[in-house]
């Protein structure tokens, strides 16, 4: 099959690049461009909103026929887990630069004089 530019009657359209979309935004710039998007193993994919595409299949600049489906692959929005505890837990240490641990408790730790001859 021959391919012709975008736009001269070949029913092809050009795979937008959605990586870095929200889901809402990447389902609204594929359907823009008549192609439909989907989300493997995402069965609520129709009602995500904020997830962010972190893949895509087809690349974009693909030339696919209209009503194609694009795949894509979504992770968490900011703020909305994945990532761990990002604030300092306590008890921080104290302040004064780095302790030295004693052999017992109650130990004193030994002097050193530093001198010159």
């Amino acid at each position: 099959m021959r391919r012709t530019p975008e736009g001269h009657g070949s029913g092809d359209v050009r795979v937008p690049r959605l990586v870095g979309l929200m889901a809402v935004d990447a389902r609204e710039s594929a359907r823009a461009r008549a192609l439909v998007v989907d989300a493997p193993g995402r069965p609520d994919f129709p009602h995500t909103v904020v997830d962010y595409v972190v893949r895509q299949y087809p690349q974009p600049g693909t030339l696919v026929a209209r009503h194609s489906v694009v795949h894509v692959w979504l992770d968490f929005g900011e703020g909305e887990g994945g990532g761990g505890v990002r604030e300092p837990r306590g008890p921080l240490p104290p302040p004064g630069g780095p302790r030295r641990e004693l052999e017992e408790p109650g130990a004193v730790a030994p002097l050193v004089v530093l001198g010159s001859p």
